[in-house]
């Protein structure tokens, strides 16, 4: 099999993402460049996961600290209180999900209070 470009690359990884959300009850989860060319309504490469602002990358070798950054600049352009989420995976390994620290305790104490009493 031939190599595939970067763009063609990562609109695979992207609807690969949108198809495991799926899997999981979120049937929102869709491309935004397929819907708006990733022009002024969003710099997220997904969308459908309300809060979340959704960086995928389908990759074998992963900056992580550059994608974080890339999701925080991101969001920081547009001005959104969303938590930067990076989606990413390797093949034949599951989908991770990376996050800040902060943003996770945040998270972790919603879960935890929605639990307490369960």
């Amino acid at each position: 099999m031939g190599r595939i470009n970067s763009k063609q690359k990562g609109k695979n990884g992207e609807l690969e993402f949108a198809h495991e959300c799926e899997k999981y009850g979120f049937t929102d989860v869709h491309r935004t460049a397929q819907t708006n060319g990733k022009l002024e309504q969003s710099l997220a490469d997904c969308e459908g996961l309300p809060g979340i602002h959704i960086e995928v990358k389908r990759v074998e070798q992963l900056n992580i600290d550059k994608a974080m950054e890339q999701s925080i600049r991101d969001l920081k352009t547009k001005k959104e209180k969303r938590i930067p989420v990076v989606f990413h995976r390797k093949n034949r390994k599951p989908w991770k999900a990376t996050m800040l620290f902060e943003d996770w305790i945040e998270l972790y104490k919603c879960w935890l209070e929605y639990h307490k009493d369960k």
